[in-house]
Formats: C-alpha cells, sequence, structure tokens
C-alpha cells in the first residue's frame, strides 16, 4: 500500500516536470518564431505605435502695401526642448557643463532662477525624460544664444538641443487696415487678404519623422527623414498705409465726435480702381471703436441723396431735361398717394434749375422731375439705371461684398411711391463700394473700372500673377452727359450743400448725403434713443475735379450729437484725406513756386541758419541789419547792407504747411525738409530757385518735394 502511494507521487512529479518542460519549450519555441519568423512585422508594428511623420508648417507668405511695406509678416519661433539622456551624454559631461546650462539659461530667459534650472535639469535626467521642454516660444535670437551654450552648441545629438520651428503672424502696422488684411483660422470664417488669398500664402508643408514618446510628445528623430516645407507666396497689396493712417485717424476723430454708431471710407484711384485706403470702425462701447465688421463692402444700406447723381444722369441720357431746365419745388413739401417728400430747407427754394436741384439736394425736385418722365413707364428709369452699371456686382479681391438691391416694376415690393423714393436713394440697396465704383466711373469720363485690393502675387521676389486693371462697364452714359454730370458735381462744392470742401488749393467735385435710416419694418422712426430719426451722413467725390486722380466715399452711420448732415460730418472727413493725398503727389500739382530772371551777376547771400549768415557777414566784413532773432531767415541786399527778415519757417512747420525754401542753399533746406518728413529730389545745383509745391499747401510725412538748383 505505501509503495502504491509513492508511486503515485513520483508519477504526479513526473507529470509537473514533463508540463514545465513542454511549456517552456513552446515559450522558447515561440519566443523564436516572434523573433526571427515574425520579427519584422513586431518591429514595424511596434514602429507604427511610436513612429509616424508629422506636418511641417510652411512660413505663411508675406502682405505688402503698394510701396513694399509690410502689413503682416510671420515670425519665426520655435518650441525648445532637450534630451539630456542621449547616449553621447555621459555623467562626466552633464555634470561638467549642467552649471553653465543653467547659468545661461537664466541669462537668456530670465524666468527661472540658476538654481531652480540646475534643479530641473537633473530631475529630467535622472527620470530617464528624452525630450523635456524649456520654452515654446523662443525668438530667433534667443535660440542663436542657446546654440552657443556649453554642450548645447555640439548640436542635436551631441548636446541633446532639440528645437522646432513655428510661425506667428504679426501686423507691423497693428489696426490699420487690420479688418482688409483680415485673417484666417481653423474655426472662423475667413476674412479679408488673409482669407481670399490662404490658398498662395500658405504654401506647401513638408514632413518630419517622429517618434511619440510618454505624455505624448512628439520627438524629431533626425533631420535626414525630413522633407523640406515651400514657403507660401507674397501678396502685394493696393493699399498704401501712408493714406491709410490719414483715413483711420480722420474717421475715428469724426465718428467718436459724433458718438456714430460705425463709419467707414474708402480712397479709389480713378484710372486702376485701386483701393489705396479703406477703413470701418465700429462703435463697442462708449468710449471704444474697433474695425469689427468691413462695412465697405457689406454693408448695403440706402443711400439716400449720393444716389441723385444717378437718377438725374439717367433722365439726362434718356434726352427728358437738361441742366438748365427748370423745375418748381414750392415750399419743399410734395405729396404722393399717401408719403410725402419732404426737403431738408424750411420754406422750400421754389424754381429750380436741374442743376441747382442737385447742388442743393433737393428730395422734391429730383422726385418730380423723375415721376414726370417716368411714371407711365417707371421700368424704362430701372433699365436705365442697370445700363448705367449701377447694379453691377463684380467678384471682389476679398470675400464678404454684399448685392445691389435695385428691384424692378416686378417686384412684389413696388408699390405707386417706388418710383419717385428709389430717385433720391430709397427703396433701393448699395454698399459704400458700389456708390463709389459708380462715382469713379463719372471721374474716369464714363468708364467703370472693377476695385482691386492686390497688385500681384510673388513667389521668392518674382511676380507669378499680376492683377491688371479691369474695365467692367465701358460707358455708364454719353460724353455730354458725363460732362454734366461732372458741371453739378463740381457746383455742390462751390455752390451747393458742401461750399465747406471748397479750396483754393485744388478743386473738389462731390455729393452730400443725408439719408434717414429705417429701423426695420417699423419705418424711419426712434433708433436713436431719445432722438425722433437717425441719419447716415456722406460725401462722396474726387479730386483734383480739372483732373481726377482719386475718388473717395465717406459713410458715417448714426451720429448722435446733434450734427447729422454729409457736409458737416462726413466732409470733414473727406477733406482731410484729400488735402494728405494731394500735398504728399508731386505729379498732381498744378502751381510751382519759382525764382524768374535769377540774376547770377550780383554776388548774394543765400537764405538759410541765421547763425550761419552772422559768421559769413561778419568773416567778410558784410555790414549786416539783424532785425530777426528766428533760427532762418531770409536775407535782402540793400546797397552794402544785408538785412535779416524773419521767414516764418519754423512756424510753417509746426502748422505742417510747406515752407517756402526759395534762395537758401541745398545744406540747410534739405536739413529743414527732410526732418519734417519731405521726400526732396534735387535738380541742379546752386542757390534753389524753384520747388514743386506752393508754399503754404499742407503737407505731411512722406510728401514728395523737387527743388530745382540754378
Amino acid at each position: 500500500m505505501a509503495v502504491d502511494v509513492r508511486k503515485d507521487i513520483l508519477w504526479r512529479i513526473y507529470l509537473v516536470y514533463l508540463f514545465i518542460f513542454l511549456l517552456a519549450g513552446f515559450i522558447i519555441a515561440r519566443v523564436v518564431k516572434i523573433q526571427i519568423g515574425e520579427g519584422d512585422f513586431w518591429k514595424k508594428r511596434a514602429n507604427e505605435l511610436t513612429l509616424h511623420y508629422a506636418n511641417i508648417e510652411a512660413v505663411r507668405g508675406n502682405i505688402f502695401d503698394v510701396n513694399g511695406q509690410l502689413l503682416a509678416t510671420s515670425l519665426p519661433y520655435y518650441e525648445v526642448a532637450v534630451d539630456l539622456n542621449s547616449d553621447a551624454i555621459t555623467d562626466d559631461i552633464f555634470e561638467s557643463n549642467i552649471d553653465s546650462i543653467s547659468f545661461g539659461l537664466n541669462n537668456i530667459f530670465n524666468d527661472r532662477t540658476k538654481a531652480v534650472y540646475k534643479r530641473e535639469l537633473i530631475s529630467a535626467r535622472v527620470s530617464g525624460d528624452r525630450y523635456y521642454t524649456l520654452h515654446d516660444n523662443v525668438s530667433y535670437k534667443d535660440l542663436q544664444k542657446l546654440k552657443k551654450l556649453p554642450l548645447f552648441r555640439k548640436g542635436r545629438y551631441k548636446g541633446g538641443l532639440i528645437y522646432t520651428q513655428k510661425g506667428k503672424r504679426e501686423l507691423p502696422f497693428k489696426f490699420l487696415a487690420e479688418r482688409t488684411i483680415g485673417y484666417c483660422s481653423v474655426n472662423a470664417k475667413p476674412v479679408g487678404l488673409e482669407g481670399s488669398f490662404n490658398q498662395q500664402l500658405t504654401g506647401i508643408g513638408g514632413k518630419r519623422l517622429v517618434r511619440k514618446i510618454a505624455g505624448g510628445i512628439e520627438m524629431p528623430v533626425n533631420s535626414e527623414n525630413e522633407i523640406e516645407p515651400q514657403d507660401g507666396c507674397d501678396i502685394v497689396s493696393t493699399i498704401d498705409i501712408n493714406i491709410q493712417d490719414v483715413a483711420e485717424h480722420a474717421l475715428y476723430t469724426q465718428v467718436k465726435k459724433n458718438h456714430a454708431g460705425w463709419g467707414t471710407v474708402i480712397l479709389m484711384e480713378v484710372k486702376t480702381g485701386e483701393i489705396r485706403a479703406i477703413a470701418n470702425l465700429s462703435k463697442i462701447d462708449t468710449s471704444r471703436y474697433e474695425e469689427a465688421y468691413n462695412y465697405a463692402i457689406g454693408q448695403s444700406t440706402e443711400p439716400g441723396s449720393t444716389f441723385k447723381l444717378v437718377s438725374l444722369m439717367a433722365g439726362m441720357e434718356d434726352g427728358y431735361f437738361d441742366l438748365s431746365d427748370t423745375i418748381n419745388t414750392g415750399g419743399g413739401k410734395w405729396k404722393l398717394y399717401n408719403q410725402e417728400v419732404r426737403d431738408a430747407h424750411e420754406g422750400g427754394l421754389g424754381k429750380l434749375t436741374v442743376k441747382q436741384v442737385f447742388e442743393h439736394s433737393s428730395n422734391v425736385g429730383t422726385a418730380k422731375l423723375i415721376y414726370k418722365h417716368y411714371a407711365k413707364n417707371p421700368q424704362q428709369f430701372v433699365d436705365r439705371l442697370c445700363k448705367m452699371g449701377i447694379n453691377l456686382n463684380p467678384q471682389l479681391d476679398i470675400a464678404g461684398a454684399g448685392s445691389p438691391d435695385i428691384k424692378s416694376t416686378k417686384d412684389k415690393r413696388w408699390s405707386a411711391v417706388s418710383l419717385p423714393w428709389m430717385s433720391f436713394g430709397y427703396e433701393l440697396r448699395l454698399t459704400p463700394l458700389q456708390i463709389l465704383t459708380f462715382y469713379n466711373a463719372v471721374a474716369n469720363d464714363g468708364e467703370m473700372m472693377k476695385p482691386r485690393f492686390v497688385r500681384e502675387v510673388l513667389k521668392q521676389g518674382k511676380a507669378i500673377k499680376a492683377f491688371e486693371p479691369e474695365v467692367i462697364h465701358p460707358h455708364i452714359a454719353s460724353a455730354s452727359t458725363i460732362k454734366k454730370a461732372k458741371e453739378m458735381m463740381e457746383g455742390v462744392v462751390v455752390e451747393g450743400t458742401a461750399m465747406n470742401l471748397n479750396n483754393t488749393d485744388y478743386k473738389i467735385a462731390g455729393k452730400t448725403g443725408t439719408a434717414q435710416i429705417a429701423n426695420g419694418g417699423k419705418g424711419y422712426g426712434n433708433v436713436q434713443g431719445n432722438r425722433n430719426v437717425s441719419y447716415q451722413a456722406s460725401f462722396v467725390g474726387y479730386f483734383p475735379a480739372d483732373n481726377p486722380k482719386y475718388s473717395c466715399i465717406v459713410v458715417v452711420s448714426a451720429p448722435s450729437e446733434g450734427v447729422y448732415y454729409g457736409n458737416a460730418v462726413a466732409g470733414p472727413i473727406f477733406r482731410e484725406i484729400s488735402d494728405k493725398v494731394y500735398s504728399s503727389l508731386s505729379d498732381i500739382h498744378s502751381e510751382v513756386n519759382e525764382i524768374k530772371n535769377l540774376d547770377k551777376k550780383t554776388p548774394s547771400i543765400k537764405n538759410g541758419s541765421r547763425k550761419d549768415i552772422e559768421t559769413v557777414c561778419r568773416d567778410l566784413n558784410i555790414s549786416a541789419n539783424i532785425n530777426s532773432t528766428a533760427e532762418y531767415v531770409s536775407v535782402v541786399r540793400k546797397d552794402s547792407t544785408a538785412i535779416f527778415i524773419d521767414n516764418n519757417l519754423d512756424r510753417a512747420l509746426i502748422s505742417h504747411l510747406t515752407p517756402n525754401v526759395l534762395g537758401m542753399g541745398l545744406k540747410d533746406a534739405l536739413y529743414l525738409l527732410e526732418n519734417a518728413g519731405f521726400k526732396v529730389t534735387v535738380v541742379g545745383k546752386g542757390t534753389i530757385v524753384k520747388q514743386s509745391i506752393q508754399a503754404g499747401t499742407k503737407f505731411s510725412k512722406g510728401t514728395e518735394l523737387i527743388l530745382e538748383l540754378a
């Protein structure tokens, strides 16, 4: 019995050993199979889980203004990390460099003490961290300093420094043209040039082999596996940042002064349709305005009186009336059906010519003229408007343009009073840019140009696409009608509603607008708190009137300080911009200062620095009659005496008026003019005998001035 029990125990032990032996054999066989037979598969699988190609973002292209100044650019920033457990970094190397590295990091970033940096780096090495992040927004300048630190200067594998470039969009001029420059982000609708030209600006991204390590961090493996990105193209816009600055400042001053809801300005070059400045300001709170929306291209509103030019041109083009024809505006009120048309002039203006109707912006006169000739066939009026191109809506370089709304007689919204009310700018909707495009066509002798915001696309400095001026309507009206339209617009400034814009330096032609703002379906009621009516003030025109170079529109919505007429609210903005443009471009000046018949035989003393002239007179024993203490003086020779006269140069420059530098030497004149901000071109040698801009004309920084010497 005992023998049987012993045999049973031995048998069980044998079975256990056999099982262990078989299991070990199976495991060994499985390991061999995995390593040899399936090794490649599992290695590949492991790499798939830890290694992959990550995208390298291409450097986004720049956006320039028309003169080559940067409007938007991508500055390089770097995410910097260290691999202090690289095989090349032994304990001896680490210990001999840790103090220098810690000191250098503290010196570069100045955000942690040397001791803290040292403690963190030691901790990263002890924990086996292969990708310890130092900073994620390191500038290029600081990166170069990091590369020079002990250990790090040995490079990626021997020194452990790892960095990845990122791009951060910057606007050098901050808020100037901010909405037109725009933006393009993942979760937002593309805006402006950044949005419309995103594909060209973005470029083609590259690839980099990275390994995913603890914490989900991706560490670059090596540079040999990188596919270099192709940087984006550059965009050259039509914006002139100097004019843009003036436009935004002028607009801001007026909208803030009048507590307006919003305002917009557009300046367009007549011959090309290029937009030189476009500003938009929205009221954010009682004291703050920002560029929150592009009203210039997106805000379709009832234009009011600025539309009268289109209506009267339609009537003249169809041969129904001429400038000298008359209409009786009576007492300034005209009731038609259940509506009453009113003029702003209390008591009315009585009998007016068509030209006077426009100059004094008579609603009654305009409505009566159009109703008289088109009442039996109102669709003819609508058709004429369309033939003149007021309904055209070309695709712009930037998205978000509002569509013209010029209803026809078949529209269900058409009523018995639609015709007369449309004639002076109601029951239709246009954006400020659409109104300006029409007025620009008048300035351009009837040729309507497509508004343009981009001049060309550059790749590595070379143009790969150019945007040429594009005509969208060759003749909006006959030459005779265009001529009459220009005459009416000049009359508005000379003897009409915009006399405050009349000046002696150059002529302005245009039209004021003061439109009531409809309060949704409630009509033109109270939308301004305690006021009965809210208004939209505007002025649109071109300059110089006798040789149009630029057209401009200003629209200010809901001014709330009791002043709401177009000439008083929008007019000053137009005038400030036109003064700036006129003074800065020498090729549109008709007047010059010139010294006639300079007698070169008679020795003379040049005008200039008073102290220098005193020294010359003293050294040459010339009698001097010093009647001025000014820094710069003019000198008149009387017999053998030099008489010093204050030429008011200092006061002129302080007032931003072009100084009279005739008779001065080039050295003094250049010092004065260039310090004041002029861009000076010099022709000839000797004394200044001619300057291209009339003395006393307003100037601003960047104004071009040609000096002729003889």
